[in-house]
């Protein structure tokens, strides 16, 4: 996980990636990782989940990441100029080829040992990026109605088919065809939450098997945690570690569990 100086950007970022239950019992390490980068103009945000039927998805996941970090930000730095639409889906597709070309380097003929998902979230001043490979999922803090905070989920990436819970994976041969992307244009963005599979059922609705749709409950909670003004402190970080390995969600789901979120600091 990157360390930003609070000075440096205008987002508040904070997250975590801890073993789930089955993996704890095993004496299995987390295979979940969740990376950022910022700067006064641009904060990426990333978040992968390891295959676990993989020998090195957790290097994978970790990899993942530190390369989305590194390269979405400099893609984005070096558009400075670039405006909401196409631009911004060739932006991210090309940062995508970025970085599956130096993973797919790196790990070499072992590739597929370090299978892993993808999610990436990039916040500039004009747009919202986000492109995903796999099952994660994204939620935006964004207006209000009647007083009330607004959330949205982003669309989440194809499944390989209507009959199928396979996952498509960055060392996938076909990647590339699977991935999605959006471009978000809405000034009234002041929350963003990345997130595995590890949390649906927490932070998702699916009423009657349809579209999902935000928990507002779940989300707004995690959100306001790190709407107090100043760094991230010891005990909200503890605060968050604990929500994540507790019963409750432990209950719902056993897999690694990561919530990396960004809230925007209140203007002077």
């Amino acid at each position: 996980m990157a360390t930003v100086d609070e000075r440096e950007t205008p987002w508040r970022i904070h997250g975590m990636s801890v073993e789930g239950y089955r993996h704890r019992r095993q004496g299995l390490p987390c295979q979940d990782a969740c990376a950022f980068a910022a700067s006064p103009s641009v904060a990426v945000l990333a978040v992968a989940d390891g295959a676990g039927s993989r020998p090195r998805s957790e290097e994978g996941s970790r990899l993942a990441v530190e390369l989305a970090a590194e390269h979405f930000a400099r893609r984005a730095a070096a558009a400075a100029d670039c405006h909401p639409g196409e631009a911004v889906h060739e932006l991210l597709e090309d940062a995508f080829h970025d970085v599956s070309k130096v993973f797919l380097d790196r790990t070499g003929a072992e590739a597929a040992d370090f299978a892993t998902t993808l999610t990436v979230v990039v916040l500039t001043q004009g747009w919202l990026g986000h492109l995903t490979v796999g099952d994660g999922f994204v939620v935006l803090r964004a207006g209000a109605e009647d007083g009330e905070r607004q959330f949205h989920l982003l669309p989440q990436a194809m499944a390989v088919s209507e009959y199928s819970n396979e996952t498509v994976f960055l060392t996938s041969p076909d990647a590339a065809r699977w991935v999605h992307t959006d471009c978000v244009s809405d000034e009234g963005i002041d929350g963003v939450l990345l997130s595995t599979d590890g949390l649906v059922q927490a932070a998702l609705n699916r009423a009657g098997g349809g579209t999902p749709s935000p928990n507002v409950s779940f989300v707004d909670a995690v959100f306001r945690s790190l709407d107090a003004p100043g760094p991230v402190t010891d005990s909200a970080h503890e605060g968050l570690a604990t929500l994540l390995r507790s019963d409750r969600l432990t209950a719902l789901n056993a897999d690694d569990k990561t919530l990396l979120r960004a809230v925007l600091k209140a203007r002077p």
